[in-house]
């Protein structure tokens, strides 16, 4: 039986990328301005990340069950089974949603199979993950394998991220209005991951956006080694140089041969704000 491979838009890819990967997408959606519009990965993020830079802000939903079920049934009526790879629960209740969507249309449908998998990445850390997942797919792997191999793998898919205005992480609640005062003034960084929970928790400081960088490329040293990242990802709120500048320290010093470049989405954005940096490789633990 054929599969299909879903997933929803804080994988972070761009339109003709879940096109090339043959993933069928749910988008979250994204209030700014008073409009309510769907996520999305393109240069007209620009415009939301220098609104957030003027003190803007936008406002974030996560898939409902309905949703869901109107992405996923069209598969199934076409004859596929399904994998869902979806947004970490720590950060959304899209998860839920999914299962609850996925459950009622196995009842629907008792023949096609629909395995959901909670990613517990963000942005392309999820995007990593699926595209993993894409390449099992494409090598002949069946819906069990590609889920096994997710399930065992996706705690091994490491997120290191920076910020370069820690206001946006105080309007989140992340760090006090005194951290976020004294650390500006200071030209702190902080250095955050994704936990095996799937929440983004702060866990050490740099001095200056240049060392902040450097922290992050360092963490492929320290944590993947023995792994196979020739393939890494990064996604930057409108900071695009200093992607560059971090993905040129992955190819010559880390032996990276392709590093995927794209926008952190609007649904992500929206909480981490401009200047967010993130990596994304395969270690030893998160």
């Amino acid at each position: 039986m054929s599969y299909k491979i879903i997933t929803d838009s804080c994988c972070d890819f761009t339109s003709q990328q879940y096109i090339d990967l043959d993933l069928t997408m749910i988008p979250l959606s994204v209030e700014f301005r008073g409009e309510v519009g769907e996520d999305r990965n393109d240069d007209s993020l620009k415009t939301m990340y220098d609104a957030m830079r003027a003190g803007e802000g936008a406002k974030t939903s996560a898939a409902n069950p309905d949703q869901w079920a109107r992405v996923i049934e069209p598969v199934l009526v076409q004859g596929h089974d399904a994998l869902v790879m979806v947004f970490s629960s720590g950060l959304s209740t899209t998860y839920q949603s999914a299962v609850i969507a996925s459950q009622e249309l196995s009842e629907k449908y008792p023949d096609r199979k629909i395995l959901v998998c909670d990613t517990l990445c963000a942005s392309m850390g999820q995007g990593l993950l699926v595209w993993y997942a894409c390449r099992k797919r494409d090598e002949g792997a069946t819906l069990e394998e590609v889920y096994n191999w997710v399930e065992e793998n996706k705690l091994h898919l490491c997120h290191w991220f920076t910020v370069d205005d820690l206001m946006h992480l105080k309007r989140g609640g992340r760090i006090s209005a005194a951290t976020a005062l004294v650390g500006t003034m200071l030209q702190i960084k902080p250095v955050l991951h994704v936990d095996d929970e799937g929440h983004l928790v702060n866990v050490s400081k740099a001095r200056g956006r240049k060392a902040s960088i450097d922290a992050l490329a360092k963490k492929v040293k320290e944590l993947g080694e023995g792994y196979d990242n020739s393939t890494m990802f990064i996604s930057h709120g409108d900071c695009y140089e200093d992607a560059e500048y971090l993905a040129n320290i992955l190819k010559t010093r880390y032996g990276a041969k392709e590093v995927m470049i794209n926008y952190v989405g609007a649904v992500i954005g929206s909480h981490a704000g401009p200047g967010t940096l993130a990596l994304f490789f395969l270690g030893d633990h998160r």
